[in-house]
């Protein structure tokens, strides 16, 4: 079953088309029309990010946080979830922070109802993620913390009940990016808690550069688990990490993304590691995983060595029909890009891509792939920001506040920087963390929201001009398959370009995403099949499609 929603188009498209290549993607010089614009403040979102601390280098005070779009209401437009961090032993402050829960109110403004809806979580925030645990119909939503985690399941009338306790998901470690996935393809959404380190104030480590204080390397300290919960139904989760194969304390977990890079029907998972090697579960399809990381060829970067990966994000940059990989790291450490090869292995094509020398500057916290200019193929962004607020005294060559970084995929495997031609938003010099994506307008193309970090305000960055190229927005609902079709992969030509995409909420740096997948189309006018395969194996085709519209697709026999 499918049904067609129109949406609001500009109305100069039709006198920017003399200004595209006929027949194919956005020019160069047409996509840097596109312009990012920094609309936060006329929005009516207020929030600042509360770091807690007070000079001691606790480690929690550098690492941010992350948020999340989703259509918590089901009207249609995307609301928006930001956490927040907390004080600190000797931090004094006028007010608790907590998180904010902002509802779309469909005009391009948001309304702050944290309050009615009992989503204010008061605990030191990390990240969040987004998913119909419940099949219900609604979107239900995980918050990772240092210390207790909490799922809210969303009840009616836009309120939320707290049911940690009940469903059994409360991981008490130092929790950050999570994820609903259905691991197994029984029809419900299982979830993956990443964990970074051991930490506690009273085994606050000390550090120093030279004379400088500094935050530790996440080495110092002792690394964790993740941890995975699978969904047994009546609002009961079940520990299942051992006998799942994902027990491991070696690495210091910070991104944790699914994706079926082996294309065999089920959800495997790369780990982004801080300091240590990266881990590639590969799903078994029997309910176990084996780490594969090594061989693959993602542990490492081509140097060899484990890079200090932050966040991370699956997606076919070269629509070759496999899903690669994108990781955000350490300043001085390029970020990196593994091709997948399609025959098990990755390769490291980080500067044959044109990725490395431009990132090499910066502090990376979240990588992420999005198809800015609607042109089909996946761009990147990267949020920068570095985590010592003294930086300077120990490194000249940087600074503590650092620009945000956008990568145009030219089509041919490489990429060309356009940061500081996409408009007065991505010029601006803050401390990034994490960045959410969707269409919080549903104009057709993906804005950006970025928190950031350093007690400062965070940004909604509004995409103007990438719908001046056709698209096609799809969202699932799953029936055999889990609510939200997470994990389902779609498969869209139109005439000489072939687009996969896969469904997920959880990207880059402990956020979570629109699960609608918007298809850029170029300047082409038909859409002529597309292909979706549930993770329930049944396998729906469309042809001869209309555009610039919203597809909805209901999962049938």
């Amino acid at each position: 079953m499918m049904r067609f929603h129109s949406l609001p188009q500009a109305v100069w498209k039709a006198i920017c088309l003399l200004l595209l290549l006929g027949g194919g993607e956005m020019s160069g010089a047409a996509a840097e029309q596109v312009q990012f614009v920094d609309v936060t403040e006329e929005a009516g979102i207020d929030f600042v990010y509360v770091s807690g601390g007070i000079g001691e280098k606790y480690m929690p005070e550098g690492m941010g946080s992350g948020a999340a779009f989703g259509d918590f209401d089901g009207d249609g437009s995307l609301d928006l979830y930001i956490i927040n961090g907390a004080p600190l032993p000797g931090f004094e402050g006028e007010a608790t922070p907590q998180n904010v829960l902002y509802r779309n109110r469909g005009d391009g403004t948001f309304l702050d109802i944290t309050k009615r809806s009992g989503v204010g979580d008061e605990r030191y925030g990390m990240g969040a993620a987004t998913g119909d645990y419940d099949n219900d119909g609604d979107l239900d939503l995980y918050v990772t913390n240092v210390g207790a985690n909490v799922l809210y399941r969303n009840e009616e009338e836009g309120r939320f009940a707290d049911i940690t306790g009940i469903v059994g998901v409360g991981d008490s470690g130092w929790s950050t990016q999570a994820a609903f996935v259905d691991y197994d393809n029984d029809g419900d959404l299982d979830l993956y808690v990443a964990n970074y380190l051991v930490f506690d104030v009273a085994g606050h480590i000390e550090c120093r550069q030279g004379d400088v204080r500094v935050y530790c390397s996440p080495t110092a300290y002792v690394g964790q688990s993740g941890v995975l919960y699978r969904n047994e139904g009546n609002d009961l989760f079940v520990d299942v990490t051992e006998q799942a194969g994902l027990v491991s304390d070696a690495g210091r977990q910070l991104g944790a993304i699914f994706g079926d890079y082996d294309r065999d029907g089920d959800q495997d998972l790369f780990v982004a590691n801080d300091k240590t090697p990266n881990f590639l579960f590969e799903n078994s399809g029997d309910g176990t995983f084996h780490e594969n990381g090594l061989m693959a060829g993602v542990a490492f970067n081509e140097e060899g060595e484990p890079e200090s990966a932050m966040g991370a994000d699956w997606g076919d940059y070269d629509n070759d029909g496999h899903l690669d990989i994108i990781v955000a790291t350490y300043q001085w450490v390029a970020n990196t890009l593994y091709h997948n090869d399609g025959d098990g292995f990755f390769t490291d094509v980080t500067f044959r891509a044109q990725l490395g020398a431009t990132s090499l500057p910066y502090l990376g916290m979240t990588a992420a792939f999005l198809d800015y200019d609607n042109d089909g193929f996946l761009d990147v962004f990267a949020a920068n920001g570095h985590i010592d607020d003294n930086v300077e005294e120990f490194d000249p060559s940087t600074s503590f506040g650092q620009k945000n970084q956008l990568f145009r995929n030219k089509g041919d495997g490489s990429f060309v920087e356009v940061t500081d031609k996409s408009g007065p938003g991505l010029r601006e010099v803050k401390v990034s963390h994490g960045a959410a994506f969707g269409d919080y307008d549903n104009d057709g193309d993906v804005d950006i929201f970025v928190s950031d970090g350093d007690n400062q305000p965070s940004q909604l960055l509004r995409n103007d001009g990438g719908n001046r190229n056709h698209y096609l927005v799809v969202q699932l609902a799953g029936t055999r398959s889990n609510r939200d079709g997470i994990g389902a992969r779609m498969e869209l030509t139109v005439g000489d370009l072939i687009m996969t995409r896969e469904v997920r909420s959880s990207y880059g740096y402990l956020c979570a995403n629109d699960l609608r997948v918007i298809f850029g189309l170029g300047q082409r006018t038909r859409v002529d099949r597309l292909e979706v395969r549930w993770p329930s194996g049944i396998v729906q085709t469309f042809e001869d499609l209309g555009i610039d519209r919203l597809l909805v697709i209901e999962e049938t026999e």
